[in-house]
């Protein structure tokens, strides 16, 4: 199966499926001499692992990274880094009833046309269980990335019709409510708005917001390897995505080009800088110095517990009801995701940049 490699130079491929033993990822290329614990992929995977709060999946996994090699006394050795995490709370018999089925808005019925058999478990290797392995790859990369002042912030910035107040805004709030909303007011509404749709056995999605800081200018290539058109490959890649955009985005096409251009200018430090940031941080396919903006829509849960008809493999017509243990929204899990993935992005055209010019 090919398709499970993501970048150039800090290259990840990940490996796994849902009901398999374990899930996984190599990560290739990090430089050599980087801090590195498992303590410091954990902290990741904590906020990405299932049964936090109602609002996610019941499966109880504890996501507990095993560091298997790349690693040396606390230190990158250079070489390829191999982690792990055990899947121990798979229910495969939770499937056994729509096996022959191709359930409304997943990948079965793409995947059994394209291979003639699908991993019905879980969706097997199409299943968001796989992003396990993204977000350890992500912590590796916003280590690597921290050495170079760069950070990687991602929030809910909407669920459903609720959208997070500009005048409210408080990243430290983030952590504090389920949805990984900063701003709380915003978060209650939406938690009362995904009540209401759990009740109905219906599901909600939203958008994940994210913010790079610390980018220097330059990073990026002008033509087919774009830093946006890559943070675009690198976030579509997640299961559920169904919009990006980058700065002011779709609202570009209501603009005219006296308001939608940046101006420069010369900071206190005497450093080129823009008075606006229309383009979210990237002009050309290149960084231009801002914050890089970038906002990913997700779309609700397919798997619902209210009736819906399909047809199973043979094409007859069927009612479906999913049953077990899905997330009624997958947007809170996701924040870790993006970032992880807008990390690994950044930390590759980096290395990439570093053979720019002599």
């Amino acid at each position: 199966m090919a398709g499970s490699t993501f970048g150039q130079v800090f290259r990840i491929t990940t490996w796994g499926e849902s009901h398999g033993r374990a899930v996984g990822v190599t990560v290739d290329g990090c430089p050599a001499g980087l801090p590195l614990r498992e303590e410091d992929i954990q902290v990741y995977l904590d906020r990405r692992k299932p049964g936090q709060s109602r609002f996610t999946t019941a499966r109880q996994e504890a996501d507990q990274v095993e560091l298997l090699s790349g690693v040396f006394e606390g230190r990158t050795t250079g070489t390829p880094i191999s982690m792990m995490v055990w899947n121990k709370d798979q229910r495969s018999k939770d499937y056994s009833a729509i096996m022959d089925i191709y359930r409304p808005g997943h990948a079965d019925y793409g995947f059994d046309a394209k291979y003639g058999f699908r991993d019905y478990r879980g969706g097997g290797r199409s299943s968001a269980r796989e992003t396990t392995a993204r977000v350890a790859a992500g912590a590796v990369a916003c280590r690597l990335l921290g050495r170079y002042g760069i950070t990687v912030t991602a929030y809910t910035k909407q669920i459903g019709p609720v959208s997070v107040c500009p005048e409210c805004f408080d990243l430290a709030e983030r952590d504090r409510n389920r949805l990984y909303m900063p701003d709380p007011a915003a978060a209650a509404r939406a938690e009362a708005f995904l009540e209401k749709r759990m009740e109905e056995m219906d599901s909600v999605g939203g958008v994940v917001e994210c913010v790079i800081r610390g980018v220097p200018a330059g990073v990026g290539e002008p033509v087919f390897d774009k830093l946006d058109a890559c943070l675009a490959k690198a976030v579509m890649s997640i299961g559920a995505v169904k919009g990006f955009e980058i700065g002011d985005g779709f609202g570009a096409a209501e603009s005219c080009g006296s308001r939608n251009n940046d101006a420069f200018c010369t900071g206190e430090a005497g450093q080129i800088c823009k008075k606006t940031n229309h383009s979210g941080g990237i002009l050309g396919g290149i960084s231009d110095g801002s914050d890089i903006i970038l906002r990913a829509a997700f779309k609700p849960t397919p798997s619902i517990a209210r009736e819906q008809q399909t047809v199973n493999r043979q094409g007859n017509p069927v009612a479906v009801s999913i049953h077990g243990r899905h997330d009624p929204t997958v947007v809170p899990r996701a924040v870790v995701v993006v970032e992880a993935m807008a990390a690994v992005t950044v930390a590759d055209l980096l290395l990439r940049n570093r053979g720019s010019r002599v």
